[in-house]
């Protein structure tokens, strides 16, 4: 079992809180910047990755109990306002009763598509105990991903000049946020298609 640093660096230990909590709102931008004021000496890669990781499967709880706790009525009313369509749902809890494990591994390990999986999860009534070991992996190696992505750009960007180095970051953060956009979109385009 690896061995985490004592919380004695500049920003405190309640920096690693904020991380877990933007990480529920915003999981990816939050990792990559975390990870990045690791690569700065600012947090330790170790609780940057510990506190995304927290963050993410608590919201990612967060969505399955309100499957569990919700019904389809429920969300074939409100689920418009998180990007979820009735029939989408209704399919997923098709799939999710035949292959829980699989469909939450890969949902996982993409961008938007876990939300809708969780609640179908949820509806369906599955157990907790006999999926979260799976989450749970594949979190492991989405945010470990993730920081390593952000902690080495981090490194490659102190070695640049002065200059170069908010270039780079801009540009970092503009693929970042423009790969998000893309995604979003084409998932609006395909849920669009399917009504």
């Amino acid at each position: 079992m690896p061995s985490f640093p004592s919380i004695d660096h500049s920003l405190g230990p309640w920096a690693y809180l904020a991380i877990a909590a933007l990480v529920m709102v915003e999981g990816p931008i939050a990792t990559l910047v975390g990870a990045v004021a690791a690569s700065a000496g600012y947090l330790k890669p170790g609780w940057v990755f510990v506190s995304a990781a927290a963050g993410n499967l608590t919201s990612d709880t967060l969505w399955y109990l309100l499957g569990y706790l919700g019904n389809i009525e429920w969300l074939t009313h409100y689920g418009k306002y998180v990007g979820l369509r009735p029939s989408m749902v209704t399919r997923l809890q098709e799939e999710i009763d035949k292959r829980v494990l699989q469909i939450l591994f890969i949902a996982k390990l993409t961008l938007g598509f876990v939300i809708p999986v969780l609640i179908a999860t949820g509806l369906s009534k599955i157990p907790i105990r006999r999926w979260f070991w799976v989450l749970f992996l594949a979190e492991c190696i989405w945010t470990g991903s993730l920081v390593a992505v952000g902690y080495n750009f981090g490194r490659y960007i102190r070695t640049l000049e002065r200059g170069l180095q908010f270039f780079a970051l801009g540009s970092a953060l503009l693929f970042v946020v423009l790969i998000i956009q893309y995604v979003s979109r084409h998932r609006s385009r395909s849920d669009n298609s399917e009504q």
